[in-house]
């Protein structure tokens, strides 16, 4: 029942991420259209009030510069109406019909102007064309701009709201698969001892008998160490101690070295903060990490999941990447170098997930500071 519960909330936490991540990337690419299209109605704007100037300059002709400032104008119209309809918060919607009521206003300015220019008054066209034609494209193109960054504030509101409940949803199926794990442990029962002495003749007297109850089955070693980590990690002071936890770490997952890599919520560079089984050389000589990278860690910080390399035949050794999930979002990565095919073992994985758990909590404030996590960390 215990292990049924526990596999209920790890596979609830994964169906959690895998919408909620579909669901931010469309909200990303519906943001970047309409991103633009915004500015795409900007630049149609300028070129509006650049066609209404030409009516009045020298060496220009009305007869070409009229028609396109009516195409132009039309075609402005259809899209801040496009943008309306796309448009999924308020103050967008409130800034793009301003941004319609400008136009209007620019199609009445320009109708005042062509009668202007038919009856070969030159001077009140200009006068019109440069005051009130240049304002009204200008307030129309400022009002679309309004709506183009009330967009973005909204998608990262909504972004940050959905990588909260992804750390809660993770945070929760991790805890109740610790309790399950630590109400699994096995306790040893005291062993049973009975005598029997009979009140008839002595010689028939029967010796002390000792019945041992079967020993239960031993616990575990990796669940047995995930508990003992558990605790350690709460009582972590320096560098020091965290280097002799992941230490134990890389023994329990049969492990040639590990690296605590630590990046941000902002997407900073992951950095090697800490490691164990690596020569001062070998990190010194780690490069930083980019979040578009094209590898195991990158991945994993990137969307949030853990990343397995598998051993090949005859190859290196296999690899376990674990996310660091922060109250905002991924911080990070713990990466494992892993013998014997281990890296595809269920308990395996379920230390690398309990241990980035605990290293969330002990980088959350180091992550905050995304210009040098690692001078940060060590400091």
């Amino acid at each position: 029942m215990f292990g049924a519960t526990a596999w209920i909330a790890l596979v609830a936490a994964a169906v959690f991420f895998f919408r909620s991540e579909t669901h931010i990337t469309s909200l990303t690419a519906a943001v970047r259209a309409f991103d633009l299209h915004a500015r795409e109605a900007v630049d149609a704007l300028s070129d509006l009030r650049v066609g209404q100037q030409a009516y009045v300059s020298a060496g220009q002709g009305v007869a070409f510069w009229m028609p396109k400032v009516a195409t132009t104008t039309s075609a402005v119209r259809s899209t801040i109406a496009a943008l309306r309809a796309s448009a999924s918060s308020a103050p967008a919607l409130s800034a793009l019909m301003e941004a319609e009521a400008a136009v209007s206003e620019f199609e009445t300015i320009d109708k005042r102007a062509r009668d202007y220019i038919k009856s070969g008054d030159q001077l009140m066209a200009s006068d019109v064309i440069f005051t009130e034609g240049g304002e009204t494209a200008a307030a129309a193109g400022r009002h679309v701009e309004t709506a183009r960054l009330a967009e973005h504030q909204a998608f990262d509101a909504s972004e940050a709201a959905m990588r909260k409940q992804q750390f809660w949803a993770a945070a929760g199926a991790a805890i109740l698969a610790g309790l399950i794990v630590f109400l699994l442990i096995p306790v040893r029962k005291r062993d049973v001892v009975t005598e029997e002495v009979a009140h008839a003749d002595p010689i028939d007297t029967p010796q002390p008998t000792l019945q041992l109850e079967p020993a239960p089955p031993a616990t575990p070693p990796i669940l047995k160490t995930a508990a003992e980590l558990s605790t350690d990690f709460g009582r972590v002071r320096d560098l020091a101690d965290l280097k002799r936890l992941l230490a134990r770490v890389a023994e329990s997952m049969d492990a040639t070295g590990v690296v605590v890599w630590l990046g941000s919520t902002a997407g900073a560079d992951l950095q090697p903060i800490v490691s164990h089984g690596y020569s001062p050389q070998v990190v010194a000589r780690m490069p930083s990490v980019p979040r578009t990278a094209d590898n195991a860690a990158a991945a994993a910080y990137r969307t949030g999941s853990l990343q397995m390399v598998v051993k090949r035949p005859g190859g290196t050794t296999g690899a376990l990447v674990t996310p660091i999930m922060g109250s905002d979002g991924c911080i990070g990565a713990l990466s494992a170098e892993i013998r014997n095919g281990a890296e595809a073992s269920d308990s395996v994985q379920a230390l690398g997930v309990i241990v980035a758990a605990h290293l969330a909590a002990v980088f959350a404030a180091t992550a905050a500071d995304s210009g040098n996590p690692k001078a940060a960390a060590q400091g």
